[in-house]
């Protein structure tokens, strides 16, 4: 028979409670154990001394017997002083599965052509800016011919005195 140290639930819905027992590795979770040798309540501050509570000398004797504590128990053990716990290490643990790597992959892609086609558009604006800018000196060499033949026989004759006002009268309304 095989002991294990480990967490039985209790409490209501929504409200955990738990016993730390000595129970053996066949029976269910909340089910019959061997020895209750502690409490862990999970609602209470974490500096709270009522969190956890052992019953240092039966948790020694379970451990001299050959039980196995569970991690999150081998990590009240710890704290207590009663058994060393080993740090472990995961170093796998912050790397993305294979489907979150594809998945990366897949919105890296859409992104580079998404920069892509807003420089192509981007470059296409600056030809389109760049094309009438060169046509624009050609038409303006008519149009300032135009204007400096319509104010030459201005600079000549006076302007009527009729028009001066109706001039005044248009740039109001």
């Amino acid at each position: 028979m095989s002991i294990s140290i480990r967490l039985s639930r209790g409490g209501a819905k929504k409200r955990p409670y738990y016993r730390i027992v000595a129970a053996d590795t066949r029976s269910p979770r909340d089910g019959k154990y061997l020895e209750q040798i502690g409490t862990y309540n999970p609602l209470l501050a974490k500096d709270s001394a009522d969190r956890v509570t052992l019953i240092e000398d039966r948790a020694r004797y379970w451990l001299g017997v050959g039980a196995q504590p569970t991690d999150r128990v081998a990590r009240f053990l710890d704290a207590a002083g009663i058994l060393e716990r080993t740090a472990r290490n995961n170093p796998k643990k912050g790397v993305p599965g294979e489907k979150a790597k594809d998945r990366a992959e897949e919105r890296a892609a859409k992104i580079a052509e998404a920069e892509e086609a807003a420089k192509a558009a981007e470059e296409e604006a600056k030809a389109a800016a760049a094309a009438p800018a060169v046509e624009e000196p050609a038409a303006e060499e008519p149009v300032a011919e135009e204007a400096a033949a319509a104010e030459a026989p201005a600079a000549d004759e006076a302007p009527a005195a009729d028009e001066a006002p109706a001039a005044e009268e248009q740039t109001e309304g």
